[in-house]
């Protein structure tokens, strides 16, 4: 049930009629005609710019399409006025029994409304979080985990079928630097006093897990060499370290279809064979690089290096896979780890990456085009930097990680549904000021309480109404006479809920869920402007003494929940029932 949809097929229909009648040449293409709410809402429920972009390829006058255009789509029962506006925009008013109507069937449809098929059950893979197995997350990859999750759960809505993916990156040097911080904190606890040299990880998080290596192996690994420990210590802390974080996740409220070990990468023979793959196509060589630009390192040299000919799939420069002492390169098992993705059979991928992967992006993509020969779209989403503040200074860093803030302190301050709609009021290329004061705040500047206080105020009025013995379930209210909404904030609040499928379908195509949150915001204002105006205009309340009109003015407050909860459910906030 999408209302836009809707009208735009009229607006079709009237110009398949125009070329019918020769008002309109044949051949015309009408993908580019869009039917959107307009930017004034004191100019029409619905706007369409057809005129505009048919004028140019039928060679008339924009506002003589418009006019003709209107006078059919006048003709429809369901338009109430069509008006020509500018250098040829139409403007169009729909009929107070549309907006009625769809309040019915929101109330019929429950929470499937505002579902899509733009996804027609294909297969995407999105990738987020892959911190570093080394210790717990900090605050940055929390808005990447809030990010990617309400990301996954928008294509969901809207008709993919979604595989959440964490790839552990524990392949590299950084988790033998775990292994040694984890050795140094097995030594402390069997009484030994250490140093944490630079470039080890002294966060008190890794205390218990020394005293739990300690409980496993004794003191068999007491002043003996890395070669005797190494490889089970980086094993043991790789693993310790994982189930903090997947604690720290559910924390969030974040669960992983896939855990991806980097480590399965190697010896396995998949790097060489993603390689391979590619050496097959031609776009592998033996090779030297050019000198960075700018200016040169002074230990720069030519060095001849195994590379990839990623420039033909659109990056800057050929980039390498194999070092000149033939070990791989960072690169190598990003390029078979993606391999693997394509193999898996995805339509399209998504990675969800910190704002310092920038540089990643054209090699990456490079890289997946190469392997799917095209087939398969990668999008690289860039999550920006959040900057915390606690009465009105920088949140200080957290003593347990010694570094940075981590996830859990976020959510133990303002909980999970405040963490996650917080990282999705703003663009995710956007820098984000994470205020906890102001994130708690019980006011219209604090988006999280605004949208809550929104699906709070339904639930009240549903119990007053309840209290007054008047049913408030949904077969009866399904069966309300609608016809009694007839105030045009009434009529306002339906024509904002009538825009939420065509935003789930815009967010999901976009891969922008922060739109879900801005809407919902939106959406809560309409709502609580209709509730205010209540104080002044009685016959406004929601709970009236009639019970036919009571039926049918919480039939409208019941449809507003109904899509609130849906797009909560979607950033993964549990809405409220009343706020305290």
């Amino acid at each position: 049930m999408n209302l836009f949809a809707d009208i735009r097929a009229l607006v079709l229909e009237c110009l398949q009629g125009m070329v019918a009648g020769g008002q309109l040449p044949e051949g015309l293409s009408f993908s580019n005609v869009t039917v959107e709410p307009p930017r004034d809402a004191a100019h029409g429920d619905m706007a369409t710019n057809a005129a505009m972009v048919l004028a140019k390829p039928t060679g008339q006058k924009p506002r003589d399409i418009a006019e003709a255009l209107a006078e059919r789509l006048r003709a429809d029962d369901r338009i109430t006025s069509a008006e020509v506006a500018g250098p040829g925009f139409l403007n169009l008013r729909l009929a107070p029994g549309v907006w009625q109507g769809l309040i019915g069937g929101i109330l019929t449809m429950g929470a499937e409304f505002g579902r899509a098929t733009l996804g027609q059950g294909k297969r995407i893979h999105v990738e987020y979080v892959s911190a570093n197995p080394t210790g717990p997350l900090h605050v940055g990859h929390t808005r990447g985990a809030v990010f990617g999750d309400a990301l996954a759960s928008l294509l969901e809505f809207a008709g993919y079928e979604v595989t959440r993916e964490y790839y552990i990156n524990d392949g590299g040097a950084q988790v033998d630097v775990l292994a040694r911080s984890v050795y140094l904190r097995y030594l402390e606890a069997h009484g030994q006093e250490v140093a944490f040299p630079d470039g080890t990880y002294p966060g008190d998080y890794l205390i218990a897990v020394g005293e739990a290596l300690k409980a496993k192996v004794g003191d068999s690994f007491v002043d003996q060499g890395e070669q005797v420990w190494l490889a089970d210590v980086r094993e043991f802390a790789t693993d310790a370290m994982m189930d903090l974080i997947r604690a720290d996740l559910k924390a969030l409220g974040v669960e992983m279809d896939v855990f991806y070990s980097e480590k399965s990468l190697y010896g396995t023979g998949r790097i060489e064979e993603a390689i391979d793959d590619l050496r097959d196509k031609g776009l592998i060589y033996e090779g030297v690089l050019e000198p960075p630009k700018g200016k040169k390192p002074e230990d720069w040299e030519p060095r001849e290096q195994t590379l990839f000919k990623s420039t033909e799939h659109g990056d800057d420069v050929d980039r390498p896979v194999k070092k000149s002492d033939g070990s791989w390169t960072y690169f190598a098992p990003d390029i078979a780890y993606h391999y693997d993705k394509v193999q898996r059979g995805f339509d399209a991928l998504i990675d969800v990456f910190g704002a310092d992967h920038g540089g990643y992006v054209k090699r990456m993509k490079a890289a997946v085009s190469a392997l799917s020969d095209g087939a398969v779209p990668l999008d690289i989403k860039l999550c920006q930097l959040v900057k915390l503040f606690k009465n009105g200074e920088p949140f200080k860093m957290s003593k347990r990680a010694g570094t940075f803030v981590t996830l859990r302190d976020v959510v133990d301050q303002v909980g999970p549904d405040v963490t996650r709609f917080v990282m999705l009021t703003r663009k995710n290329d956007a820098m984000l000021d994470f205020d906890f004061d102001k994130v708690m705040e019980q006011s219209r500047e604090n988006p999280v309480f605004y949208v809550q206080y929104a699906h709070a105020r339904v639930a009240s009025a549903m119990r007053k109404a309840a209290e007054a013995g008047m049913p408030v379930d949904d077969a009866t209210l399904q069966a309300a006479d609608l016809s009694l909404l007839d105030h045009e904030a009434e009529l306002g609040l339906a024509a904002k809920l009538a825009e939420w499928p065509r935003l789930v379908e815009a967010a999901a195509h976009s891969n922008e869920p922060h739109r879900v949150a801005f809407y919902l915001y939106e959406l809560a204002g309409t709502f609580h402007a209709l509730w205010n105006k209540g104080n002044d205009v009685p016959s406004l309340r929601f709970v009236q003494d009639d019970p036919k009109v009571t039926a049918a003015k919480i039939a409208l407050a019941r449809a507003t929940s109904v899509v609130i909860a849906a797009g909560l459910g979607i950033l993964g906030v549990t809405p409220a029932q009343e706020m305290r």
